[in-house]
């Protein structure tokens, strides 16, 4: 009886509307035979919300019309269709009305919890057990549960994860660290380094050496472990140093290079030199537009880009507009030469903690003599920052960006040169939602006006180390509007953001990407080490 009277309302408030003779309605009589029958007729939202369907269809209040016919109604849907014939909302107002009413698949899915609560809800979704790959797959085996950075990127990634264990380990998330650390551990032991991400295709190249920083966050005093993890520590250095016996007659070999006074410092690479197995298509397309270079040039240069993490940027163009002109492996980069002057201190430390005075010593003069030549080469004095060295122009580049703040993230910049690059910041850097990752506006993912979460954390811990804790405060207050707007509106963590509008990131060879690991994991580093910026929940 029910059913018929709300049917009975629904049709002559349609009919209302739209000037129609409702149709006369006979109740079935029941059939024991058949209990089917006893059921209530079953409406589509058609039937049910008459004409505020077909206007909020016709109107195209949602790109889908596939997403207004799966909303949920918050209440009964006589009410709404009620207030709707009553009240007749246009346009922005229609879209409100329906919002308010309905729970809309993708659009009500706002962020209610605040930020540190709803990061540590994402972590149990982001873990995985351990790998034990099908035969033939593209998976590397890992002996221990882990953390993705999600969306499409299903396995472990390198640089990603430092930035990850941040969270987890202010989020009580300790067991995770360290069995994070243990993956790598193996990884460095079976293949001689740490590849991008643990995947076959990634085997050929590593990405930003975080390993040495990222023991700095375990807490485990097993000198077995200890040992264990030194000499991992050692062998990844020596995968970043291989091409020093090749050098001779040349100017760079694999991913050392020599400077024009002889000293050695490194840049990115890739073993390979055919298009990447993930995005071979774009490769190829890529290639084809640099000729009459060599195909396997440009195909190297791609791969060294993704090595860097920054796939792709401004940083590695001759042409800051055109892809094709990538000459990642012309480029002595800061933020590479900066976490290897960082591992080569960490392993003198570690040697030096572990009784080998000869291994001590040799990492220290690696390390001292690293940082003569960053000095020399990629501090620049005159235009106040950092700057990556071109080989093939034997000199500076051009390129001003965030890579200049990790020398005083490792603690490597010297006082005046940590005031000096805080003055290129504040003037050239800093966005209203956070710190740009470069001054230039191409369409690529790392350029402008994305801004990335790990270049935000090594902003603001490199400042504050500085002397310079009121920008870094100050970025980290920014970030968190922009992370924060974005989880207002979308109830997601997303991969990277206009720092420039405070929304969801652009460019890139993918659809940005929500989880999303670093994001997680450095929103709750800052809130940790700012809890007075946290936001209250909506």
């Amino acid at each position: 009886m029910k059913s018929l009277c709300r049917f009975a309302v629904l049709t002559l408030i349609a009919a209302a509307s739209t000037g129609q003779t409702p149709p006369s309605r006979t109740p079935t009589t029941a059939r024991t035979s058949t209990p089917s029958l006893d059921r209530p007729s079953v409406q589509s939202p058609a039937d049910v919300f008459g004409p505020l369907f077909r206007t909020v269809q016709q109107s195209h209040v949602f790109a889908d019309g596939k997403t207004f016919v799966d909303a949920v109604p918050k209440r009964a849907a006589a009410a709404i269709v009620a207030d709707y014939v009553q009240t007749k909302p246009e346009n922005a107002a229609l879209r409100g009305f329906v919002l308010a009413n309905f729970v809309v698949p993708g659009e009500n899915d706002r962020g209610t919890d605040d930020l540190r609560t709803h990061v540590r809800t994402l972590w149990p979704q982001l873990t995985r057990q351990p790998v034990a790959p099908v035969a033939e797959s593209s998976a590397l085996a890992l002996p221990a549960p882990y953390v993705v950075p999600g969306g499409r990127f299903r396995e472990i990634y390198y640089w990603d994860s430092y930035f990850t264990m941040l969270g987890l380990k202010v989020d009580g998330q300790q067991l995770l660290v360290e069995s994070m650390l243990d993956n790598f551990t193996s990884l460095i032991e079976r293949y001689g380094h740490i590849p991008n991400g643990t995947r076959t295709y990634y085997l050929s190249r590593s990405q930003p050496p975080y390993f040495a920083l990222m023991l700095d966050l375990s807490i485990n005093s097993d000198p077995v472990v200890a040992k264990r993890r030194l000499a991992a520590l050692r062998a990844e250095h020596a995968f970043w140093m291989n091409g020093t016996t090749c050098l001779t007659g040349k100017p760079a070999c694999a991913r050392v290079v020599r400077m024009p006074d002889g000293s050695v410092l490194n840049r990115y690479y890739d073993d390979r030199d055919t298009p990447r197995d993930e995005s071979y298509a774009e490769d190829v397309a890529t290639a084809a537009k640099a000729a009459p270079r060599p195909v396997a040039e440009t195909y190297r240069d791609l791969r060294a880009g993704a090595e860097s993490g920054w796939d792709f940027s401004s940083r590695w163009l001759r042409d800051p507009k055109a892809l094709a002109t990538i000459h990642t492996t012309d480029i002595v980069p800061v933020d590479l030469n900066s976490l290897l002057w960082s591992m080569e201190r960490r392993i003198a430390e570690r040697c030096r903690n572990a009784g080998d005075t000869p291994c001590a010593t040799e990492f220290a003069t690696l390390a001292g003599k690293r940082k003569t030549a960053i000095d020399r080469y990629l501090w620049q004095a005159t235009t106040t920052r950092y700057a990556d060295w071109d080989l093939s122009m034997h000199s500076s580049t051009a390129s001003i960006n965030a890579a200049m703040l990790e020398p005083l993230f490792v603690g490597l910049a010297s006082p005046v040169q940590a005031r000096s690059v805080a003055k290129t910041v504040r003037t050239s850097l800093l966005a209203e939602g956070g710190l740009r990752t470069t001054t230039l506006r191409n369409g690529l993912q790392w350029d402008e006006p994305n801004g990335w979460a790990p270049l935000q954390w090594v902003a603001i811990a490199g400042l504050a180390a500085n002397g310079e804790a009121a920008l870094a405060k100050d970025i980290a207050r920014r970030w968190l509007g922009t992370v924060g707007a974005a989880y207002a509106e979308t109830g997601r963590m997303l991969e990277k953001y206009n720092v420039e509008q405070r929304t969801p990131g652009g460019g890139g060879e993918y659809p940005v990407q929500d989880g999303f690991g670093w994001t997680n994991g450095v929103t709750s580093a800052i809130l940790d080490r700012y809890p007075e910026l946290a936001q209250p929940a909506r």
